[in-house]
C-alpha cells in the first residue's frame, strides 16, 4: 500500500526546528514552515513541494548521479559546480581544444557539446511504503532482511515504473523505520554550455579547498534536451531544450547578514546517529588509512600529470576527486578529535542506556551490543580499507579482479554458453570504460607503490599468497626495487593491455590462459583471499550494525519524544534551511559572511597553478568594468557563507532567498566543521556559496554569453 508521505514517526515530531541543523524531505517540510517564515520564508508550503503543481522541487535535479543542478531558464538552461562538471568538460577537451583550461561558452544552441553519459534526473513524487515494505520483511534481521527486502524493492520499483517510463527507487529513511518510494523522470541528452577556465573554476585549488575565506569561481553551465514531446529521448540532433515546469529566477540585490537563506540538493551520505565505538574505529583507524593511501596515490599521479598535458587531461577528474576526499578525511579527524565526539556520544550513550533500564525499555542492552559488534569487526577493518583504496585503485587490478567470476565458472565446467558470454561482455565493457583514460606507466607506478603499501599495513596474517608465492620468492622480499621490477614484468606480460590478445582471449576463453596470466594471478590471489576469508566477517558486521542502528534511532525516537529528528542523507532530494551569517573560527579572528574580488587579486600569483587568474579577469577589474552586478560599494562579491547544513552531494545546490530566487551555488564547507557529516558543530558550520552576481558577471562580461543572460530571469 502506497500513501503519499506520511511519517511513521509523526507523533514524536513536535518542537520548534533548529534553523540550521537539519536536511529535511521536502514532502514533509510542513513541519518546519512556521520556523522558515519566522526567518524569512515568502512562499508557500505547495510553493517548496507540491505534486499537483509546479514548485521549486520542480527546478532541481541531480547532477551525473552525484551533484545538485538547478534549472534557470524556460529553455532548459542548468546551473551547477564546475566541480561538478569537470570530468564531462576534460573529456571533452582534448589538447587543441582545451576547453578546461581555456573556457567555453556557446554562442548559440547550435554550439552546444553533447556530453556522453552525463544524465540528469527530475523528481516527480514520493510516497510512503513503509507498511508494504514491513508488511514483506516481518521480523527477518540480517542477511534474511536484505534478502526480503530486496525482493519487495524490485517488485514495488518495476510497477511504479510504468514500463521503464519512469526511474524509480526505494529508500530506506531513519536507519530503516520508515521506506519511502521515489519517482524520477530521467533526462540523458545533456550539452555543455558554458564553463569560466579552470584557473576561475578552480581557484585555490587544494589549499582553498575546505576554507574560508574563498574566492572561487566554481560553476559551469549545461542545457538539456527533450524530444519533441518534452519527455526524455536519447541524443538527437532534432531533439529540443527541454521546457521546465519550473526555473529559478536570480537576483542581484544581493545578500546581507542574517538574510534567510534556503538549499534544495541531493545531499550524499551523513552519518549522524553513529555511536562512539564507530567514531572512535574512524578516528583512529579506517580515516588515517584512507589519507595514508590517498597521499601516495595523489603524489604518483601528479607527477605523470605534470609531466604530460595529455595525461593531466585524462586524469585530471580522477586526482581532483581522490584530493577532495584526502583533504576531507584529514578535517574530519582533526574537529572530530577537537569537538571531543567520541566523549560525548559516550556521555549521551550513558544516558540513553540509563532511560532504558529505567522505564524498563528493550534497549537496555543496545550499546553492549554496538561494542561487541564492533569489537569483533575492528581487526578487519584496515584490511577493508586497504582492499577497496589501495588494491583497487590501479586501472589494471579493477580490471584483472573482473575475472573472478568468468574463472570460477570455467573452474566448475558446467556453466551454459550464455553465462560465459554474459561475462566475457562485462569484461569487455570493464576494459573499455577504464582504458578510455588511460596511461600506462602511471598505472604501473601506482600498481608498484599500492602493492607494497598494503603488505606493510595490513596485518601479516591476512594477506594474500602472492606475496611469499611469487612477488618475493621472484624479486626479493619486501624492497622497493623489487616491487618495481614485478610491476614491470606483469605489465609486460598481461594480455589485458593488449587489444588483439584481449579479444582474441574473449573469442574463446580458456582457464589456462586466466591463470598463466600475471595480472590476473595477482588479483584473484587479493580477491579470492578477501572474498573468501574477511568479507563474510565484513558483512557479518555491516548486517548486524544495520540490525541495531534501526533498533537504536528507534529508542532514540521514544527516548526523546520532543525532538524532531531528520533522517541522514541517502542521495535523495532534501531541504535546508538557515541565514547568512559570518562566525569567529577562533578566538581573536572573525571571518566576515562575504568576500570579493580584491580578495582573489590579493591571492593572484602568476603562473601559478592554484592561484592563477586569466588576463582578461584582471582588465575587467583595472577597469572597475563590472557592469549591473556591482555592490552599493562597487565591488564585485565573489562569495558568501550560511550557516545551511549540507554534505557531499549538495554541489551545485541552489541557495535561494525566501522569495524563491536564486542568490547563490553552493559548493563547499568550511574546515572548522568538517565533522558534520558525523556530527554537525551548530557553532562552526557553514556553508560556502558563489555569488550569483559573480557568476552573471563571468558570464556577461567575460563569457560574452550575451545569449544566455537574455534566457535567464534576471531580477534586481
Amino acid at each position: 500500500m502506497k500513501k503519499l508521505i506520511l511519517s511513521i514517526v509523526a507523533a514524536a515530531l513536535v518542537f520548534t526546528a533548529r534553523a540550521d541543523e537539519g536536511m529535511w524531505i521536502p514532502a514533509l517540510i510542513g513541519k518546519n514552515y512556521d520556523e522558515m517564515v519566522r526567518m524569512g520564508l515568502k512562499l508557500s508550503k505547495e510553493d517548496l513541494y507540491s505534486i499537483n503543481k509546479s514548485s521549486l522541487k520542480d527546478a532541481i535535479v541531480q547532477f551525473g548521479g552525484g551533484c545538485t543542478a538547478e534549472m534557470i531558464s524556460p529553455k532548459g538552461l542548468l546551473l551547477t559546480n564546475h566541480h561538478c562538471g569537470y570530468g564531462s568538460i576534460a573529456g571533452l577537451s582534448t589538447v587543441e581544444k582545451n576547453y578546461l583550461d581555456n573556457g567555453f561558452w556557446a554562442k548559440n544552441l547550435n554550439e552546444e557539446i553533447h556530453a556522453p553519459g552525463l544524465s540528469v534526473i527530475f523528481l516527480e513524487k514520493i510516497e510512503d511504503v513503509t507498511e508494504e515494505v514491513m508488511e514483506a520483511v516481518g521480523n527477518a534481521k540480517g542477511e534474511e532482511y536484505s534478502k526480503r527486502f530486496e525482493e519487495i524493492r524490485k517488485k514495488i520499483e518495476k510497477e511504479a515504473s510504468q514500463n521503464d517510463k519512469y526511474y524509480t527507487t526505494v529508500k530506506e529513511y531513519f536507519n530503516g523505520n520508515q521506506i519511502l518510494l521515489l519517482t524520477y523522470k530521467r533526462y540523458t541528452d545533456v550539452r555543455l554550455v558554458g564553463t569560466p577556465p579552470k584557473s576561475l573554476g578552480k581557484f585555490g585549488g587544494d589549499t582553498d579547498n575546505w576554507m574560508w575565506p574563498r574566492h572561487t569561481a566554481d560553476f559551469s553551465m549545461f542545457r538539456v534536451y527533450a524530444g519533441a514531446d518534452n519527455e526524455p529521448a536519447a541524443y538527437s540532433a532534432a531533439n529540443k531544450p527541454y521546457q521546465p515546469k519550473k526555473y529559478l529566477p536570480i537576483s542581484i540585490k544581493g545578500v546581507k547578514e542574517g538574510d534567510f537563506a534556503m538549499i534544495f540538493g541531493y545531499p550524499g551520505r551523513t552519518n549522524r546517529y553513529e555511536v562512539s565505538t564507530g567514531i572512535d574505529l574512524a578516528v583512529n583507524e579506517t580515516n588515517p588509512s584512507i589519507v595514508n593511501i590517498r597521499d601516495k596515490r595523489l603524489s604518483i599521479m601528479r607527477k605523470h600529470m605534470d609531466a604530460n598535458k595529455s595525461v593531466y587531461l585524462k586524469y585530471t577528474s580522477q586526482y581532483a576527486s581522490i584530493a577532495n576526499y584526502w583533504k576531507y578525511f584529514i578535517g574530519q579527524t582533526e574537529q572530530l578529535k577537537r569537538l571531543k565526539v567520541v566523549e560525548n556520544k559516550k556521555k549521551d550513550e550513558q544516558a540513553f542506556t540509563k532511560w532504558a533500564r529505567n522505564n524498563n525499555r528493550p534497549y537496555v542492552n543496545l550499546m553492549s551490543e554496538y561494542e561487541d559488534a564492533y569489537a569483533g569487526y575492528r581487526p578487519y577493518a584496515k584490511h577493508a580499507v586497504y582492499y577497496s583504496e589501495a588494491f583497487r585503485a590501479p586501472a589494471l587490478t579493477r580490471l584483472a579482479a573482473g575475472f573472478n567470476s568468468l574463472a570460477k565458472a570455467l573452474e566448475k565446467g558446467h556453466d551454459s554458453k550464455d553465462t560465459l558470454d554474459k561475462y566475457v561482455k562485462n569484461l569487455k565493457a570493464g576494459r573499455k570504460s577504464l582504458f578510455k583514460d588511460y596511461d600506462v606507466s602511471l598505472d604501473r607506478e601506482l600498481f608498484a607503490a599500492m602493492t607494497q603499501m598494503y603488505y606493510a599495513n595490513v596485518p601479516k596474517n591476512q594477506l594474500p599468497d602472492i606475496y611469499d608465492d611469487v612477488i618475493f620468492k621472484k624479486y626479493g622480499r619486501n624492497t622497493e626495487k623489487g616491487y618495481a621490477d614485478y610491476a614491470a614484468y606483469v605489465y609486460s606480460n598481461t594480455f589485458l593491455l593488449d587489444s588483439n590478445k584481449f579479444n582474441a582471449f574473449t573469442e574463446n576463453p580458456t582457464l589456462k590462459q586466466i591463470k598463466n596470466d600475471p595480472a590476473i594471478q595477482y588479483a584473484l590471489s587479493f580477491v579470492r583471499n578477501y572474498e573468501n576469508n574477511y568479507l563474510p566477517k565484513v558483512e557479518a558486521f555491516a548486517d548486524t550494525k544495520k540490525d541495531l542502528s534501526k533498533e537504536y534511532i528507534k529508542g532514540l525516537m521514544e527516548w526523546k519524544k520532543d525532538k524532531h529528528f531528520y533522517p541522514d542523507a541517502n542521495s535523495t532530494m532534501r531541504i535546508s534551511y538557515g541565514q547568512v551569517l559570518g562566525y569567529a573560527p577562533k578566538d581573536g579572528v572573525y571571518y566576515d559572511y562575504y568576500t570579493t574580488l580584491e580578495g582573489a587579486m590579493a591571492k593572484y600569483q602568476p603562473g601559478d597553478d592554484e592561484f592563477d587568474l586569466p588576463q582578461e579577469l584582471i582588465d575587467l577589474y583595472n577597469r572597475k568594468d563590472y557592469g549591473q552586478y556591482a555592490d552599493k560599494n562597487g565591488k564585485i562579491r565573489t562569495g558568501f557563507i550560511t550557516n545551511n547544513d549540507i554534505t557531499g552531494g549538495n554541489s551545485g545546490s541552489p541557495v535561494i532567498n525566501g522569495k524563491g530566487e536564486l542568490i547563490g551555488l553552493a559548493f563547499d564547507g568550511n574546515w572548522e566543521a568538517m565533522s558534520g557529516d558525523i556530527a554537525f558543530d551548530q557553532k562552526y558550520k557553514r556553508t560556502i556559496n558563489v555569488d550569483a552576481r559573480f557568476i552573471l558577471f563571468l558570464v556577461e562580461k567575460m563569457g560574452k554569453a550575451h545569449n544566455l543572460i537574455a534566457e535567464m530571469d534576471i531580477r534586481d
